[in-house]
């Protein structure tokens, strides 16, 4: 899932060489956090907030397909 985020992430973004990735396993599922640019952080997030909600939508259904929950915190 961390692939995903990072590949969609520096697809989108000005500056893909400061798209970090991490990702926490806990008993609730996996936690990723997106850090950006602060420059790129509108570009991320969207108008609306729909670019940031259709990753979400994604992480969510490969989550599902694996069993376990995932959830993305943008930075």
């Amino acid at each position: 899932m961390k692939a995903l985020v990072e590949f969609i992430a520096k697809s989108i973004v000005n500056a893909p060489d400061e798209v970090v990735v991490n990702e926490e396993t806990d008993e609730e599922g996996i936690k990723l956090t997106l850090q950006v640019a602060d420059e790129d952080k509108g570009r991320i997030i969207g108008k609306q907030g729909r670019i940031a909600q259709a990753m979400r939508t994604l992480i969510r259904v490969k989550a599902a397909k694996q069993g376990t929950r995932a959830s993305l915190e943008i930075l």
